[in-house]
C-alpha cells in the first residue's frame, strides 16, 4: 500500500512521462540507474515515469539469446545497489497498489527474429502470435507470481484468463505497433509477462513456443477502437 501519509491527492494521468516535482517521483533513481547500467556495460535504452504515480519504468535491449536474461537480471542488481544509495525501498510487485484506480507494472517483452525483420515479416509475426494464443495458460503459468491481480482486463491490461492481440492496442495480451503494421515488418510486444518475472523462463517459453513446426489456428485481432 502507500506509505503512512502518502496517499496521492489525484488519480492517475498526469505522472505518465511527466516532469515537475508534483508529478515525477523517483526521476533521480531511475536516471543515477541509467548511467550505472550505462557504465556496467548493459545495453539500457530508455526510462520514463508511468501512470502510477512512484512508478518508473526502463527498457533494457535490444538484446540477442540468452544475453537478454543475462542484462535484465544484471540490471534489477544495479538498480537494487542504486535504491540502497537513496534508502527508498524498490518492489517489482505486479500490482503494489490493489485498491483503487491505479494501474499495475509488467516486464513487457518485446521480440523480434531475422525473419519479422525482412520483407513480408508481418505474416511471420502474426503466425507467431497464434501461436502463443494457443498455448496462453502455458505461458501465463511461467509469466511472475502476483499476475492474476494485474491482468483484469482493465488498466490497460488483457484478461489473464483470455488471450488476444491488436494493433496499438494496449488492452491486448500481445501488441503489434503502428510502425510494424506501415512498415510490414519489425517486432511484437507481449504484454502479459509480469514485472517481477524471470526473464530467462519468458524469452525461453517464448521462443520455444514460436519456432515450433505448427500451423497455429488464426486469431482475429482486436479493433483498434479498444485501445
Amino acid at each position: 500500500g502507500w506509505p503512512k501519509g502518502g496517499m496521492p491527492s489525484r488519480p492517475q494521468g498526469p505522472y505518465y512521462c511527466s516532469v515537475g516535482p508534483e508529478n515525477n517521483f523517483g526521476r533521480m533513481i531511475t536516471e543515477s540507474m541509467y548511467r550505472a547500467c550505462l557504465y556496467a556495460g548493459i545495453e539500457i535504452s530508455g526510462t520514463n515515469g508511468e501512470v502510477m504515480p512512484g512508478q518508473q519504468e526502463y527498457q533494457v535491449g535490444p538484446c540477442v539469446g540468452i544475453d537478454a536474461g543475462d542484462q535484465l537480471f544484471m540490471s534489477r542488481y544495479i538498480l537494487q545497489r542504486v535504491c540502497e544509495d537513496f534508502q527508498v525501498y524498490c518492489t517489482l510487485h505486479p500490482k503494489p497498489i490493489v485498491e483503487g484506480d491505479w494501474n499495475g507494472a509488467g516486464m513487457h517483452t518485446n521480440v523480434s527474429t531475422k525473419a519479422m525483420r525482412e520483407e513480408g515479416g508481418l505474416e511471420v509475426i502474426k503466425k507467431a502470435i497464434y501461436k502463443l494464443g494457443a498455448k496462453h495458460q502455458e505461458h501465463i503459468a511461467v509469466y511472475g507470481t502476483g499476475n492474476e491481480l494485474r491482468l483484469t482486463g482493465k488498466h490497460e491490461t488483457a484478461s489473464i484468463n483470455d488471450f488476444s492481440f491488436g494493433v496499438a492496442n494496449r488492452g491486448a495480451s500481445v501488441r503489434i505497433g503502428r510502425d510494424t503494421e506501415a512498415e510490414g515488418k519489425g517486432y511484437f510486444e507481449d504484454r502479459r509477462p509480469s514485472s517481477n518475472a524471470d526473464p530467462y523462463l519468458v524469452t525461453g517459453k517464448i521462443m520455444a513456443t514460436i519456432m515450433e513446426d505448427v500451423e497455429p489456428e488464426v486469431i482475429a485481432a482486436l479493433n483498434r477502437e479498444e485501445a
